[in-house]
This record gives C-alpha cells, sequence and structure tokens, in this order.
C-alpha cells in the first residue's frame, strides 16, 4: 500500500480491534498528560507565547484548556510543549521515541480549525487520523534512526506523523501531500537529546518543535510551497520501515508510563511498587539507604536535587524517593512546591545510583534495574531486576489506565469533568462530531 492511499484510505473500523484499542488508550493517556499539565509554569508560558506571537487568522483553532483563538501553528507550539512537560507520555523502544505529545495535540487543531470554517470532523474520522498520524510517525522515528547515529528527540521525526494525520483531515491531494512531507523533513528540528537528558529544561522532547513543523509544513503546501523528498520516506535504504503499512502496527509496540518522568526512571519505580505493597515496612522513616543499580543512561540521569520541575522529570532519585515518601508519583510530587519539600528531599539523600555491567549490555533491547532497599532494622531487600511497567509485556490494564488519568487530571479538574472527558473519549468513534471531546479540551 502506498503511504498517501494509507493516509486517505484507512478506515478506524478497518484496524485490528487491539490496535483500535490502543489507539483510543493512548489519546485518553496524552489528554490525561495535557490536564495535569494545565496550569505548570511550561504551559502557562507557551499558551501565552502562542497567544501573543500566533494570533488567530484566516485559520484559527482554540488553545487546549484555555479557549483563546490563535493560528493552527501556535496552537501546535502550546499543545505539544505542554504535553511534553508532564513527562507521561507514551513511548516506544524502535524509535527510541514518542508520537502522541505531538500528533494529538497538532491534531485536535487542525481538527478544532476545520470546525472553525464549517467542516465538522467525525469520531470516527478523527481516530483514523489519529491512527495514521501515530503509525507513520513512529515508523519515521524508526527511519531516522536507522539513518543517523545521533539520539534525536522525538520532535525530529514526529512533524511527519503531524502532515500524514493532517493531510487526511485537510483532504490534500497527493502533490501537496508529498511536499508537506518535504518540507517537514528538511525544516525539522535536530533535536540531540541527550543534551536535555544533560541539561533538563523547557525543551523537553521537542514535542512542540515537531508539532510546528508538521502544522507549518501541511499550510506551506497548501500555499504551493514545493519542498525536496522526505529522505526517511522515499530513500531506498530504509524501505524496510514502510513496506508493511497496513499489515503491522508499530503502535502495538508502545509502553505506557505509570509515573510522569523519564522512561529510564521507571524500571527502579516500579521495583520499589512492588517491594512497598510486599513488605509494608518500607517506609521513609525506616529507610537507612537505596542503592539503585541500573543501565548507563539510567544512571546518568541522577537527579537527587532537582532545581526545577524540568529536573525533577528527568532525574531518578527525587521520583523514586517521593514514591517512598508519599506512596505515588503525580504531578503534585514532581512540580510546583513539592520540588523544595524536604519530606521528599530527606529521602533522596539516601539513593545512590550505580552503572550496572550486566543491565547496560541489555540496553536497548530491555530497560532494566534492580533496587536494594536498607532499613533502619537491619533488614536488607533486594529487587528481581525488574522491567518497566506499561511495556507490552507488562501491560497496565484499563482500570490502570483510567486511574492514571485520574491521578493526573484531579490536580486541574473536579470528578465530574474528568469523567465527562473519559464520557467523550469513549463515545468518540460513533460521534457524528468531535464537538462533545471539544466542548471538554477547548475550554478552561
Amino acid at each position: 500500500m502506498s503511504l498517501y492511499n494509507f493516509v486517505q484510505n484507512l478506515r478506524f473500523n478497518d484496524v485490528p480491534q487491539h490496535t483500535r484499542y490502543l489507539v483510543s488508550t493512548s489519546l485518553l493517556d496524552i489528554i490525561g498528560v495535557l490536564a495535569g499539565a494545565k496550569n505548570n509554569q511550561t504551559t502557562e508560558n507557551i499558551r501565552n507565547y502562542a497567544a501573543d506571537h500566533y494570533a488567530a487568522s484566516s485559520m484559527s483553532c482554540r488553545l487546549l484548556f484555555d479557549g483563546r483563538e490563535v493560528n493552527p501553528m501556535g496552537a501546535a507550539w502550546a499543545g505539544g510543549f505542554s504535553a511534553d512537560s508532564l513527562d507521561a507520555h507514551e513511548g516506544h523502544f524502535t524509535s527510541k521515541g514518542h508520537a502522541g505529545a505531538t500528533v494529538v495535540p497538532a491534531l485536535l487543531a487542525l481538527a478544532d480549525a476545520c470546525r472553525d470554517q464549517g467542516r465538522d470532523i467525525s469520531g470516527e474520522e478523527f481516530l483514523s487520523a489519529v491512527t495514521v498520524a501515530y503509525e507513520t510517525g513512529l515508523r519515521a522515528g524508526v527511519a531516522l534512526m536507522d539513518t543517523a547515529a545521533e539520539y534525536h528527540a522525538s520532535g525530529a521525526f514526529s512533524g511527519l506523523g503531524v502532515v500524514c494525520g493532517g493531510a487526511r483531515l485537510l483532504r490534500m491531494n497527493e502533490e501537496q501531500f508529498l511536499h508537506a512531507l518535504g518540507i517537514a523533513e528538511y525544516f525539522g528540528p535536530r533535536c540531540p537529546m541527550m543534551r536535555l537528558v544533560d541539561f533538563p529544561s523547557m525543551l523537553r522532547d521537542a514535542h512542540g518543535a515537531g508539532a510546528y513543523a508538521g502544522v507549518n509544513a501541511l499550510l506551506m503546501a497548501q500555499a504551493g510551497i514545493t519542498g525536496a523528498p522526505a529522505e526517511t520516506v522515499a530513500g531506498d535504504n530504509i524501505s524496510h520501515c514502510w513496506n508493511d503499512l497496513g499489515s503491522r502496527w508499530e503502535i502495538d509496540a508502545q509502553y505506557f508510563k505509570p509515573w510522569p518522568v523519564c522512561r529510564w526512571a521507571q524500571p527502579a519505580l516500579t521495583a520499589v511498587t512492588a517491594m512497598m505493597a510486599q513488605y509494608p515496612k518500607i517506609t521513609a522513616a525506616n529507610t537507612e539507604a537505596v542503592k539503585v543499580e541500573t543501565f548507563h543512561e539510567s544512571m546518568r540521569l541522577q537527579g537527587h536535587f532537582p532545581a526545577n520541575a524540568d529536573e525533577a522529570q528527568y532525574g531518578l532519585a527525587f521520583p523514586l524517593a517521593a514514591l517512598i515518601s508519599r506512596g505515588q508519583v503525580g504531578p503534585n510530587e514532581v512540580t510546583g512546591e513539592a520540588i523544595q519539600a524536604e519530606d521528599i528531599l530527606q529521602v533522596s539523600r539516601l539513593i545512590e545510583i550505580t552503572e550496572a555491567d550486566d543491565l547496560s549490555v541489555r540496553f536497548p533491547q530491555e530497560i532494566l534495574s534492580r533496587v536494594t532497599i536498607q532499613l533502619k532494622d537491619g533488614t536488607s531487600l533486594t529487587s528481581p531486576v525488574t522491567q518497566a511497567k506499561g511495556d507490552p509485556e507488562t501491560a497496565m490494564t484499563q482500570v490502570e489506565f483510567r486511574a492514571k488519568f485520574r491521578l493526573l487530571a484531579s490536580v486541574n479538574f473536579s470528578e465530574q469533568r474528568i469523567s465527562e472527558i473519559i464520557s467523550a473519549v469513549d463515545d468518540l468513534e460513533h460521534a457524528n462530531d468531535c464537538n462533545q471531546l471539544f466542548n471538554q479540551l477547548m475550554n478552561p
């Protein structure tokens, strides 16, 4: 199947049932992240930036959980940054990146812009576009990993997924679509990811940049701007990344995060969660020392005393300390006043993070950690080598997904609003338009 035919002709109902479940779950998961991030400093800054510099024009949409009207490029910037500011969105092993935090905010902006111009997008059509965007964005990430040695953040490739899903919503012809792909790739940000691991900031995984690059490319192609062929799509050397499009689904290999912290910290949190469930005497007051043995990249996170929310979420020690201290890790543990909270910092001082050679050699195929907790009564407890919760092999249940959604969204919204958002996503496949969902997402 050609890429253009896949983009324009895929029907959500024809996608395998498990894959449809993952798409709908991913959509709800990203919306939960956006809801949890609604009032954090990054989101407030980027929304104001978009409102100041991307005023609504001939094409306008609303800022998520805000309502101000802006150009879709500004909404893409803002939505991608906001989703990226709370590090709880899903990810993908082979691309070493993420698609949803880019493509979902961008497609919401484009679908709302279509509504503004008098053309409602059906729920099934929107879910089809989201499926297209996820699948092509992830494949573009795999192709980039296969052709460029440097570890790129997700924004370096995810804009291509925005082009594919957006071309579906905008009903682009094939010539415009191919130019948009080329523009998005050519103008795609470089995004050297390890720089942000070593120096955390609001730039994060560059989802805002990817969302902007994709929407910008679509609008430029509509205006008649031409682009060079997209090498990560059209190159003979990466045909293996695309030749089974429509018969195999990259989204099936996604993982999901129970906690809003870096993926590489998740195995240690998974291990300690299991240990605390098995040994109730593991508490902050009873803990003498904690040793985390992990792979090299995870060891580099450290993060014992973060200066801000970005450092807290790109660290390992601080969120692990929050888990031991408070029994959970949600927005209230890794943003705002929690960054200086003495109950968390006190435990963080007890944590040692070291590289384990036996775990480093298994990365990136496996992401693993092992944790030893020394209690004040002399008890020493060591976890098995632990894989993160939320991998396809350790999948979260629907009950766990809904609990995560509520944990994230409850910092900003009432239970009634949370239930209405969940209902809107659940009903979307059979909805004649997206208005029920937009009524929940486009208002403060």
